[in-house]
Order: C-alpha cells, then structure tokens, then sequence
C-alpha cells in the first residue's frame, strides 16, 4: 500500500474514530498572545503561523474531543493563581458560546459520545498543575462544577502537597494532604492527571486512588530518557487502576537529542528576559534565531509511534491515548506540525501492523471509557462519603 493510501485509511479510521487529545494549550495562548480578546484572533479563520490550533485544522486532523487545559504557571500563586485559573475557564466557556455549531460543552462521556453524533467536537477542561486550588478543597469542586474534569497534581514546580518531576524533592510524592486531595478528586468525579509529577508522586497516587489515572501528555521514559515521561514500573501498573497514558509530541520529552538542544534553547530565551515557556511571536522569534545559528535535532510521527509501540507493549492496548501538548511547545514534530497531524501519526501506525481495532482503542474508546469509569467510582463515592473539608494545616502540619 502507498503512503498516500495510508493516509487515505487513517482519514477514514479517525472519522469513524476520531482523536480525544489529552492537552492542548489554546486558552493560554490566547491568554499571551491576545488577553482573551476572540476578535483579533479567531479560529474560525485560520489561524497557521500563530497558532497551532484553528477550527478548520481540528477538523482536518479528525479530532472529536479536546481536553483544553486550563493552565497558569507556577508563577502565580496563592489567589492569583485562582483568579487566573478561573479566567482560563471562562474563554473556554466563551469558545464554546461562540462556536457552539462546531464545539460541543462535554462533561461527561455520554457528552463526548452525543458530541461525535451530532459532529462537533467534544470540549472538556482539565486544570493543569495543583497550585491552581491553593491547597483547598472546596476550590477543588468549585472547580469541578465549573466543568474541569482533569487535574494535574503537579506543573514544573512541586506544590506543598506533590512532588513534581521536574522540581527537587519536597514531601517525597503525596504528602498525608496529597492523598487527600487525590481521594477527593476520586469521590466528586475528576480525573487525577499523573504528568509532569514525580515518579514517587505517581506510585503514591496509584497507591490511593480508586478510580483510573491519566497521563494527558507525557510519554515512555525507556524511550527517552527525560523525568517528564513514564517509568515502566508506572506504566505496568495501569492495568489493574484502569487508566490511560496519553503519549506527547513535545519533540525534548520524546527525541533524546533534543533534550540537550532544547536546554540550550530555553537557556537563550531566559537571557533574553522571557519565560522559557514563552511561545509568542517575540519569543519565537528568538528561538528561530537560535535555531538558524545551532540546527534542531527533528522529532518525527515515528518519533511519536517508537513510545506508542513501547506504551502498548508495557500497559497494553487498552491503556494508551494521546496528548499532543499543542499551543503549549515551541516546537513540534515534522508531520506533527499542528492539530491537522494526526492523520500522519495514524499512518505510521497502520504502516507497523496497528490494527483498526487497536487504533480505535488509542484514539476514541480508551479516553471515553476512563472518564465513565471515574464517573461510576463518584457515584458509588458519593453515596458514602460527603465533601471532604480537611486543610492542610490539619493534615500536613503546613501553614497556607
């Protein structure tokens, strides 16, 4: 079979099956590069060049649900991070209004499966980093009422309560509070997300949760050797929990050799001023300088399917998806350049002897499925257990 043959059966797969994508950074995109304000940039229109998501490029890659983070960095604490973290809901809610023939508002997986028969696209929010509920519980299911059905424990930073990976050590994974937030998180409904923490943070959070885990955007650390990724222990574990890793683009978590440049590259943009996770066009404008003068080492959609076939081969079939970390990377792989390349990322796989059974699984049904699950472990939670209102003061000994 030729490759555009491929790619014609990987279009047809992902229209019967299409991408649930773990992680896109669109809101904080919008965020940086326009303060929220949907007139000057609107993806209805196209949108190539300054972002890497549009309307029509979603379509284009077969995607049939988004969960859309809504991040803040470590940067802001306490408050402001609530505060931000709530402005990150809102211009979800307001991309919603404003595009609602094309995005479906989803909460649950029979939203995500209406979403797909009325063809529109499933929206789902999911918070990234812990310091987003300032150490309460009740934030927590503000939250979740709101519409956030995910939350990463950890960003780049620890919070007081979880270890992250790419943080020194501070409670050695969950803290007494950790867990506590985790088994809150299991009784109201939310997905603990596990990237970007620790790997002691994600053998604590296997240890205590009752409902499945997901991995949003993160990949095999066998393959590449970079603490944002999985270890096989981790990975093997998944079966018995029921949960899904969903495997990143992010060329320096995924190609060894662009661990290393990327280091090098965040440095020069530091000495420069700017945040080394800054991806607006004065930003980029310095990387691409960078670029010209020491050449990036290029991760490809094999790059992507050699840690899917590792993934599978560890945690199985029914435990892998994808999160591609769109609008949050500078950089992405050849063929993966935006939400349209997914389609390419297929093809690879059905060139390895995937099968469409097992491409379904990776695509659609194994990110539905965990979500239903995590919504049966709620009900049956909730019929036992009310709102948990411990602090951290009581817990951990900690002063917020």
């Amino acid at each position: 079979m030729s490759a555009a043959e491929r790619l014609a059966e990987a279009r047809e797969l992902l229209a019967a099956h299409p991408v649930v994508d773990g992680h896109n950074d669109l809101p904080w995109a919008l965020r940086q590069h326009v303060r929220y304000d949907l007139d000057r940039l609107d993806i209805a229109a196209d949108q190539t060049g300054a972002l890497h998501t549009d309307l029509a490029r979603l379509r284009a890659g077969g995607v049939g649900a988004q969960f859309w983070s809504v991040y803040v960095p470590c940067s802001l604490t306490g408050d402001d991070a609530v505060s931000a973290t709530l402005e990150q809901i809102d211009v979800v809610d307001q991309l919603l209004v404003r595009y609602a023939g094309q995005l479906a508002p989803a909460l649950t997986a029979d939203d995500m499966e209406s979403a797909r028969r009325q063809g529109r696209i499933a929206s789902l929010k999911g918070a990234e980093g812990g310091h987003s509920i300032n150490n309460s519980l009740a934030t927590l299911r503000a939250m979740h009422s709101l519409g956030v059905r995910y939350m990463t424990l950890t960003h780049n930073d620890n919070t007081p309560w979880a270890d992250s990976a790419t943080d020194e050590p501070g409670v050695g994974g969950l803290s007494p509070f950790g867990h506590e937030v985790v088994r809150e998180m299991n009784r109201i409904g939310m997905l603990v997300d596990l990237s970007h923490v620790a790997a002691t943070t994600m053998r604590d959070a296997l240890g205590t949760s009752v409902a499945p885990v997901i991995f949003s955007h993160s990949s095999s650390l066998a393959v590449c050797d970079h603490p944002r990724n999985i270890p096989d222990d981790v990975l093997e574990r998944l079966p018995a929990n029921g949960g899904v890793a969903m495997a990143t683009f992010v060329p320096k978590f995924i190609l060894p050799a662009a661990v290393e440049w990327t280091a090098r590259a965040d440095e020069n943009l530091r000495a420069h001023g700017l945040h080394h996770l800054d991806t607006t066009p004065r930003a980029m404008k310095i990387h691409r300088a960078f670029e010209a003068e020491n050449p990036r080492p290029v991760a490809t959609a094999a790059t992507v399917a050699d840690h899917l076939d590792h993934m599978r081969e560890v945690a199985g079939i029914d435990h892998i998806g994808i999160g591609g970390d769109y609008d949050g990377t500078a950089f992405t792989p050849d063929g993966l350049d935006d939400v349209a390349g997914y389609p390419n990322l297929i093809a690879e796989l059905l060139t390895r002897g995937w099968s469409r059974t097992d491409l379904a699984r990776l695509t659609w049904s194994n990110a539905v499925r965990v979500l239903r699950d995590a919504e049966a472990v709620s009900r049956d939670l909730r019929a036992t257990k009310g709102p948990s209102n411990a602090t951290i003061e009581s817990l951990d000994g900690q002063a917020t």
